[in-house]
């Protein structure tokens, strides 16, 4: 059988020999990228998830379960491993449901906030897991990394979509790309989730949130989790964003890391939806004007970058303000 394909004797034999006995498998969509993830319909009524892995990410797999046994442990509410055989290629995990917070774009802000404040909490949780554990799993998002994101946003969006502006402006843009990475990876590193957004959490019972695709998990910037908490997919309106951050930052040198670490999060979240588009998968598309006008807005609102974001907020204006 295909590592690909959730079809075949081998992984049928391999489930009923874990008493998964699946009426139905559905293919569930996903990013552009080699795994695959398919719903169990089990008898009575209960689901689970599978994932299908390729040979060359046994690595990702192994992990994917190092985090779960890290993040659960630490209070972290994540989708608990029902059954893995990651030299096979296979996982198979709790099923949580299929709304996501993203989903709930639309809802009145006052019924999203205190998923927020759970979401919050869990960040909380994960950057105080012990950085050598954490450390020994990924390596650390630190200025290298955070430069080479931004250099695919640039390639695949900016660039292309004369975004960058006149030669003076882009020579400007990219200094100040420069010097964010640096001031973002300069204090000490925190564990974080990497990816920490909308998308990733799952609404629960009691405004509880369950946490998705922390495999990634590694060493970065203290406040990047709530930069992508707050700036990626679903952005909360700004007197919300206040409300979150009054409860959470200790002062102004806070607040422009966290501006800092939006301004790189929402910046490099825009190149990714190009890139996926560039392979085939558009369906992120429709984020990227309001990305876009979010890095602006938390450019202009660092002193070392205002007038840069203002000015890039103009340039973007005819990208962002149909759909904003």
């Amino acid at each position: 059988m295909s590592s690909a394909s959730a079809n075949g004797p081998e992984l049928a034999a391999w489930l009923a020999a874990r008493g998964l006995l699946p009426l139905q498998i559905r293919p569930l969509p996903g990013d552009v990228g080699p795994r695959r993830y398919y719903r169990l319909e089990l008898a009575g009524g209960a689901t689970a998830l599978l994932a299908v892995y390729p040979a060359d990410l046994v690595a990702t797999c192994r992990r994917f379960l190092a985090t779960t046994e890290l993040l659960a442990a630490a209070g972290v509410r994540v989708p608990a491993v029902v059954a893995h055989a990651c030299d096979r290629g296979w996982t198979v995990v709790e099923d949580l449901g299929v709304t996501t917070l993203y989903d709930l774009a639309g809802r009145p802000w006052n019924e999203l906030v205190p998923f927020y404040r759970s979401a919050v909490e869990a960040i909380d949780r994960i950057a105080a897991l012990p950085p050598a554990a954490v450390a020994e799993l990924s390596p650390p998002l630190d200025a290298a990394l955070l430069r080479r994101e931004l250099a695919q946003t640039w390639d695949e969006l900016l660039a292309p979509r004369g975004l960058t502006g006149e030669p003076a402006l882009a020579a400007a843009l990219a200094r100040a790309l420069d010097a964010l990475c640096a001031d973002l990876a300069a204090p000490p590193p925190v564990p974080c989730h990497r990816d920490l957004m909308a998308r990733n959490l799952v609404p629960l019972a009691d405004a509880a949130v369950g946490v998705l695709d922390h495999q990634d998990l590694r060493l970065g910037p203290p406040l990047y989790d709530l930069a992508s908490l707050l700036n990626d997919s679903l952005f909360p309106p700004p007197e919300v964003e206040a409300a979150i951050l009054a409860g959470v930052l200790g002062g102004e040198e806070d607040l422009w890391r966290y501006r800092r670490a939006a301004a790189q999060r929402t910046l490099k979240a825009a190149g990714t939806f190009a890139a996926f588009a560039r392979r085939g998968s558009d369906r992120h598309l429709g984020l990227i004007p309001p990305t876009l006008a979010r890095a602006s807005a938390q450019l202009s609102a660092l002193p070392e970058t205002a007038e840069l974001g203002r000015e890039l907020a103009r340039l973007w204006r005819p990208v962002t303000e149909p759909i904003c």
